[in-house]
């Protein structure tokens, strides 16, 4: 057989290329470019296929050499673009988007991209116009419906990202990704049967979707029919499939074994920012022993903030991980020879779980993301108090050791511009307001029924709930008139920045818990408002950070461990309002003088519990693993 020329050996690779035989088509166009190291159409597709293979950093170089030449080429500088927004270079994607489409505006995927890019810039009406545009020009394209879909969800308009979602779907029932924001959408409503479905969906039409695994794993604490046990079960399942295949890959220790040398500790989170995750560490961070403990970050930030800006401070070696694979991560924190790395996200988005899975250091744990297990043995431990687990009640439930803290798995740490506590609000109106503004995830038909009995037994009583969505509204309505209440008893609000969500508790006389999720960090926002939260004890860890935070406030007799004694405890503390006014005139400063906010206490907490396992791992066993102090 003849000798191919370069116009054919181009033309069989991108016909490899074309037909998904990756390694054919990169030796091909390898072998090009050994012979013609100009060859633009050779370094552009080669540079498409690390893309395709999440190589970003080498789509950026190989596209962007293209591109320098071919400069009036919008594929190519479209094809840039998006390797630019997948290594979160935003400001470059937009502008390398932009050109292209300056060249050619009608690039639909182009444009759909773009609008990604301006989405997680948060310009989510320029996003939307993108995305809208794209559909008109290529009306089934179902990236562009999910792409549209998703920033809907962002504005709070559910109804027409929902339409968006099912088409994406209908045009292509396979779509992994349009499953997975569909299960998350139905989340956000409370849906959790239905977002469980769609997460399951997604994971058939792509096995190694780690998004939809974690949502899957996530959604499971907050659903009324899961107990402890089957929740771990799920979890260990999902590490027989995702984790067990890379242990393996399980990196050498050849860390320095000094139990009292100042210890490097790495931190994974895509939450070093203005998010609830990103608040709760803020103290931690301010607070460490720099002359114990060396701080480093691994962060997978799309947009930085002030936030970010002041744990960056805090920080010894600040890492982006934005874009760069997690074998890439696990040889970088190998590289850095950190001797404790903490996984702060569990299975929230952006958790890099799997490069815990290659046991780049020593020691492993996981804490603050929620109080849970990763389903993750490589993970030697789990930070925890005694009040979320005592000894013996979750031993078998998770993949990790239970470290406990002293005192409490939070620390809350105000932004310092909140709003001044205000009077009780009965005393001006002549009733109770009852309110939760937790994530409309957490009430579920059992929690709205004893509510509903709480209200019964309190006369003239209201309650103020936080919910975008009409069918969220008309589900709780539904529910409760079905229990005898008047919808003319239930307010409903919106979501809305931190202050006017503050604000929100001066309409509220007392807190009441969901369950079997309670709320966290929400019920420590209600108490610094002065907002007591009568708690119903759960039968998992998610459900015991009521009386986790109740004990550490001295209030443990607002937890309750019976339907029926949670509604005696409303009802009394309903009618006694000299003492529901004392409550709220004393809360902020009992949290103030509580364990919940004495950050350097709280800091000491986790350094011991670090120094504990270091010196535990540096024993003759070399074993990471120590029992609950």
């Amino acid at each position: 057989m003849a000798e191919l020329t370069l116009p054919e050996t181009l033309q069989l690779a991108v016909q490899h290329h074309q037909a998904g035989r990756l390694p054919e088509a990169e030796a091909l166009y390898r072998q090009i470019l050994a012979l013609d190291p100009s060859c633009i159409d050779a370094l552009h597709l080669l540079g498409v296929i690390a893309l395709q293979v999440g190589q970003n950093v080498v789509a950026v170089e190989l596209i962007g050499r293209a591109a320098a030449v071919a400069t009036d080429n919008p594929t190519i500088l479209a094809n840039l673009g998006e390797a630019y927004r997948r290594l979160h270079r935003l400001d470059d994607a937009i502008a390398s988007f932009r050109r292209a489409l300056d060249l050619q505006p009608d690039l639909p995927k182009a444009l759909s991209n773009l609008g990604n890019a301006l989405a997680t810039q948060d310009r989510l009406d320029e996003a939307i116009t993108c995305f809208r545009r794209a559909l008109e020009l290529e009306p089934d394209f179902a990236n562009s419906h999910n792409n549209l879909g998703i920033s809907l969800v962002h504005r709070g308009q559910l109804d027409e990202a929902l339409a968006c979602f099912q088409r994406a779907l209908a045009l292509k029932p396979d779509f992994a990704e349009a499953h997975n924001n569909l299960g998350c959408l139905f989340k956000e409503r409370g849906q959790l049967d239905e977002a469980l479905e769609q997460f399951r969906l997604a994971v058939t039409s792509n096995p190694d979707y780690p998004a939809a695994n974690a949502n899957f794993l996530f959604t499971l604490p907050f659903h009324p029919d899961y107990d402890a046990h089957s929740i771990f079960i799920a979890h260990r399942n999902w590490s027989t499939r995702q984790v067990d295949p890379i242990a393996q890959t399980r990196l050498a220790h050849p860390n320095d074994r000094s139990p009292d040398r100042r210890l490097r500790i790495g931190y994974v989170s895509p939450d070093f920012r203005d998010h609830v995750v990103g608040r709760n560490l803020l103290p931690l961070f301010r607070n460490h022993l720099r002359s114990e403990f060396e701080i480093f970050c691994y962060t997978d930030l799309q947009a930085p903030d002030h936030i970010s800006t002041q744990f960056r401070a805090c920080a010894d070696t600040w890492r982006n991980i934005s874009g760069v694979s997690d074998p890439q991560v696990a040889d970088l924190i190998d590289q850095d020879q950190i001797d404790i790395l903490v996984d702060l996200a569990l299975h929230m988005a952006g958790s890099r779980l799997l490069v815990f899975a290659r046991k780049p250091a020593p020691v492993q744990v996981t804490f603050a993301g929620y109080p849970g297990t990763t389903g993750v043995t490589a993970i030697d431990y789990r930070l925890t108090d005694p009040y979320l687990d005592p000894p013996g009640l979750f031993d078998s439930s998770y993949a990790e050791t239970s470290f406990c803290l002293a005192d409490s798995f939070w620390c809350y740490a105000p932004l310092g511009d909140e709003p001044a506590v205000r009077p009780l609000p009965a005393e001006a109106n002549g009733f109770i307001t009852f309110g939760n503004l937790n994530s409309f995830c957490k009430i579920n038909t059992p929690v709205l029924r004893l509510w509903a009995h709480v209200l019964h037994a309190v006369a003239r009583s209201r309650i103020l709930l936080m919910a975008d969505d009409r069918e969220q509204r008309q589900r709780v309505l539904d529910t409760l008139v079905r229990e005898g209440i008047s919808p003319d008893r239930v307010e409903f609000s919106t979501r809305r920045p931190r202050l006017r969500y503050l604000d929100l508790y001066h309409e509220i006389d007392l807190g009441l818990d969901t369950f079997p999720y309670n709320g966290h960090t929400t019920s420590l926002d209600s108490y610094f408002m002065g907002v007591p939260v009568v708690s119903l004890v759960g039968a998992t860890v998610v459900g015991r950070a009521g009386l986790s935070q109740l004990s550490n406030l001295g209030l443990t007799e607002l937890a309750a461990h019976t339907d029926g004694e949670f509604v005696r405890i409303v009802s009394t503390l309903a009618h006694d309002m000299p003492r529901l006014a004392a409550l709220r005139a004393s809360l902020r400063e009992r949290m103030q003088r509580s364990p919940l906010m004495d950050a350097p206490r709280f800091a000491r907490a986790v350094e011991t519990a670090y120094r504990t396992m270091w010196r535990r791992w540096c024993g003759p066993s070399g074993s990471a693993a120590v029992p609950t102090p």
